[in-house]
């Protein structure tokens, strides 16, 4: 008996190491793109710029997500069934490259952009081929005739593999490759906890609740409950974008899907993001832990919470937004080589950073400065005087 209790124990010990070790594919998490404010309550997600997409078009069917270091097919491959999906994958030469591969739900989720709908894609960057969703390599755990796919409204679920057309349904699910541009990271710990009630993601560098919030809110409330929050010595809590909600879900878990030995309590419910579905804004997008799908429920319902913080002041060098003040705007936006300010003051300063957080301009008379040689794409402009405050501003 004592033999079969200790052998029990080391398979135990052993699944819950195994379950912390991860591929670390993505350097950051990248932002929704969320940049349409649909409320007065602060907090939610256009108030947060941490790391705004940021694409390269290469200009040989590929693109560079700057934020996550992956390479992506720029139009997709179409429609076809898992098994060819596969396949398709592992025998794509793209843009002088053979290494391409079928993309896990996490990645496939980085990429869609919720200010969109239908598809939830920047149309300037990858090309519309009508698909209703995108294969992913990662199969449901207890059914192996279910995959993983992010689709055209902005979510991400588990479907049987049949509803595609190619396998007799009537559903368009398409192939979009991924490559790794920089060798993944074997990270050894997915999850810290801290000791002080909070958790680490090491993945993504984001704390988190060890416990959510006792009672079900509605949205509104939850913005409020999460920006007014108090915990572990830190103020700067935050209601979490419908990513950094759905970063923390465990495919190889089930009811609940994220992992319990870390975030205790966290039960089957849904969890509020901050995200607003752009198409229906009397809506908001949830994590449901059941399996951990992406969906959406009225802003008056009540779901649960589960607060987060970090990446604000993050390694990139960008500045933390939480001062954000939406009555001060820059414009034109997009500019072409200057920026101008609603109201400029003689004793500002200014200083302008790109995606990478590297300062591009930094002092006074932003005004006369001429940026007609930047590079096309989104900056933050950070605004230093009797108040401080963050812009977002985008070279056309």
């Amino acid at each position: 008996m004592k033999r079969i209790a200790i052998t029990t124990l080391i398979l135990i010990i052993s699944h819950l190491t195994m379950a912390q070790n991860v591929s670390k594919t993505m350097l950051r998490l990248p932002d929704t793109g969320e940049t349409t404010s649909y409320t007065n309550t602060f907090g939610e997600d256009n108030d947060f710029n941490i790391f705004p997409p940021f694409f390269t078009v290469n200009g040989v069917g590929t693109v560079t997500d700057t934020i996550t270091g992956l390479m992506w097919q720029q139009a997709d491959g179409g429609e076809m069934t898992i098994e060819n999906a596969i396949l398709y994958c592992d025998t794509l030469t793209l843009g002088g490259y053979t290494d391409w591969r079928l993309p896990t739900a996490h990645e496939s989720f980085s990429i869609l952009n919720h200010q969109h709908s239908n598809p939830a894609l920047d149309l300037t960057v990858f090309v519309n081929n009508s698909a209703d969703y995108w294969w992913t390599s990662t199969r449901q755990i207890n059914d192996t005739t279910k995959i993983w796919v992010t689709n055209a409204g902005g979510g991400i679920g588990n479907h049987p593999k049949t509803e595609t057309i190619s396998a007799g349904g009537v559903k368009r699910f398409n192939v979009r490759a991924v490559r790794d541009v920089n060798t993944p990271v074997f990270i050894p710990n997915h999850f810290t906890d801290n000791g002080d009630g909070t958790i680490t993601d090491n993945l993504t560098n984001l704390i988190w609740q060890k416990t959510p919030y006792v009672d079900s809110l509605t949205w509104e409330d939850a913005l409020t409950y999460a920006d007014s929050l108090t915990f572990a010595g830190y103020t700067d809590w935050r209601l979490p974008n419908i990513k950094e909600m759905q970063s923390i879900n465990d495919e190889n878990l089930i009811g609940p899907s994220i992992n319990t030995t870390f975030f205790n309590n966290i039960g089957i419910n849904k969890y509020w993001s901050s995200t607003t579905l752009p198409n229906q804004t009397t809506k908001a997008w949830y994590l449901h832990t059941q399996f951990g799908i992406t969906t959406y429920d009225l802003k008056t319902a009540k779901d649960m919470v589960l607060c987060v913080r970090g990446n604000m002041n993050n390694s990139s060098g960008l500045p933390n937004i939480n001062a954000i003040n939406k009555d001060e705007s820059a414009f034109p936006n997009p500019f072409s080589s200057t920026i101008k300010l609603k109201a400029i003051t003689d004793n500002e300063n200014y200083i302008l950073y790109d995606s990478y957080g590297q300062i591009i301009f930094s002092g006074r008379n932003i005004e006369q400065h001429d940026f007609s040689e930047l590079s096309q794409g989104i900056y933050i402009l950070r605004i230093i005087g009797d108040k401080s405050y963050v812009v977002k501003v985008i070279k056309g």
